[in-house]
């Protein structure tokens, strides 16, 4: 089976969609024998060579300072789609509303490959942080929330990742397909853990927290710092860790350090973070910036007593299952995504949305490791996944769409308006390419025969002469027919498109004429 990943975030740039794109190809890719290859926004300086699978880097801008150093990518990149579609895919797997479903649909419009859309997160929370509230909130969600209704199967990562999805205004069918973890079960040996965390003040019998992910305020990090802040003032003894980077880390610090509760910190390259709280504070709260490391990161889930998750914003928690994997269980908030599947107590602990809420949960465990070591212990073995196990179940719905699609059964859905609009889109970045090639045709024709480069312009010119007018007239009846779909009022402004689309072209025609004329009165 050929399989087409398509992601809005890949190496150098890490979040969780990008490590669960990774984790898709190199299984389906090493393990269950798919060829696989992926397309995503290219980087500068970035090396896409040396994975087991083929990476399709497409051209990309600047949107970093906009959107929090991500690149956005041009889904009308028509020479990395046409290598996408000699690849020949089965099936299209977008990760991400935005550009690379939009990409998935030209692509399939090039193939016929049907797409799966899946929904990590809550991109609404994203697209608020990067524009304001407001009406051009409203209307991205709106478009994106159009986009993934395009697709022909949508998958959400969780039961409440659905719901949430359906809140925003999509009306199809879901399916829950959970990520897994690549952390083996198991905790890490006593001696690897001692190696990782001898330069940190973690006396024994004294509770360690700890905190994975990305340094943002809507994970819940408010939260904790303030229930810390509280547990200090109530005279218990701990140490917590917050372990990742992110635009909300220095305002977090300061929150720390102003508590008092700040403690010196060695970063994962050795240095020094030096803590400054008030003076006569008492050190209780560090942190240590990212970490890469897969076995580190191990190494602190297994000398961690609780992990602490207060997030409402995250659709599943991939980092939950990952700290279950090293028998480390986590505080999470009652009926939030990342509690499903968490009985109270048993494998896990949940509190309601306060701070003063997880003080009295931690207050209350802080005398009693061994009963957080039991809790975590059941989190190993009652909802712990491998990235195996859910890729299997990924890859087997993938071959019943691809049978679905031989045998006529899979419902595909109606045509919207946007779609003419892609389509007339890619037929026209199709046509700029093919003007763009005539340059790079004349210099490679100056080398070998002048004679040949003559003819070979002109019928490259006749050629787009004899190929412009009918795109042209389709752009026209495309552009009409998705503004008609959309309303009576657009379609006034499809069909003004058009005859601008059609003058502009009949110019440039005129000015070709002229220009071979000229040519053939100078041959004269």
């Amino acid at each position: 089976m050929n399989v087409c990943l398509l992601n809005d975030s890949f190496p150098p740039v890490i979040d969780g969609v990008a490590n669960v794109v990774m984790n898709y190809g190199r299984i389906m890719q090493q393990e269950l024998g798919a060829n696989v290859v992926v397309g995503t926004p290219k980087y500068p300086e970035a090396v896409y060579a040396g994975y087991p699978y083929e990476v399709i880097p497409y051209p990309s801008l600047d949107t970093t300072n906009l959107v929090a150093g991500y690149r956005t990518g041009n889904p009308l990149a028509m020479r990395e789609i046409k290598r996408m579609a000699e690849f020949g895919p089965d099936i299209i797997h977008t990760h991400c509303p935005a550009t690379s479903t939009i990409m998935a649909r030209v692509l399939q419009n090039e193939t016929g490959a049907p797409i799966v859309f899946t929904y990590h997160t809550k991109f609404d929370v994203d697209i608020a942080r990067a524009v304001g509230e407001g009406f051009l909130k409203h209307e991205t969600v709106k478009a994106m929330v159009s986009n993934i209704s395009a697709c022909d199967e949508v998958w959400v990562v969780s039961e409440g990742a659905g719901e949430n999805l359906k809140s925003l205004g999509f009306e199809g069918e879901y399916r829950v397909v959970s990520n897994g973890v690549d952390f083996p079960k198991g905790r890490v040996a006593q001696e690897k853990v001692a190696e990782v965390t001898a330069v940190y003040d973690l006396p024994e019998g004294v509770p360690v927290y700890l905190f994975v992910g990305r340094m943002m305020k809507y994970k819940g990090l408010p939260l904790i710092i303030d229930s810390l802040h509280k547990l200090s003032e109530q005279g218990v003894d701990y140490r917590m860790v917050f372990i990742g980077g992110g635009v909300d880390a220095e305002e977090m610090q300061a929150k720390v350090k102003e508590y008092g509760i700040a403690l010196d910190a060695v970063t994962e390259d050795g240095s020094i973070q030096h803590a400054e709280g008030r003076a006569g504070s008492s050190g209780k709260v560090l942190f240590i910036g990212p970490v890469h490391d897969r076995e580190k990161l191990r190494a602190w889930n297994t000398r961690a007593d609780l992990f602490l998750f207060p997030s409402v914003y995250d659709t599943n928690g991939i980092v939950v299952r990952e700290a279950a994997a090293c028998g480390l269980a986590s505080v999470l908030i009652q009926g939030s995504c990342a509690a499903e599947g968490i009985t109270h107590a048993r494998n896990g602990f949940l509190i309601e949305n306060t701070a003063a809420s997880m003080t009295e949960l931690l207050k209350d465990t802080a005398a009693d490791l061994n009963r957080l070591h039991e809790v975590g212990q059941h989190a190993m073995d009652e909802i712990y996944i491998s990235w195996e196990q859910s890729m299997r179940e990924a890859y087997r719905r993938y071959e019943e769409i691809r049978q679905m699609v031989k045998d006529g059964t899979l419902v595909r859905r109606k045509k919207q308006g946007s779609d003419y609009l892609l389509e007339a889109a890619a037929q026209i970045a199709k046509g700029t390419e093919h003007v763009f090639d005539i340059p790079r045709n004349v210099y490679g024709g100056m080398k070998d025969n002048f004679a040949e480069l003559k003819e070979d312009m002109k019928e490259g010119f006749d050629d787009f002469k004899d190929w412009l007018p009918e795109r042209v007239r389709i752009l026209g009846e495309n552009t009409r027919e998705g503004m008609r779909s959309i309303g009576d009022g657009m379609e006034k402004l499809g069909a003004k498109m058009g005859e601008t689309v059609t003058h502009v072209a009949e110019k440039a025609l005129g000015d070709y004429n002229e220009i071979m004329s000229g040519g053939k009165k100078d041959q004269e």
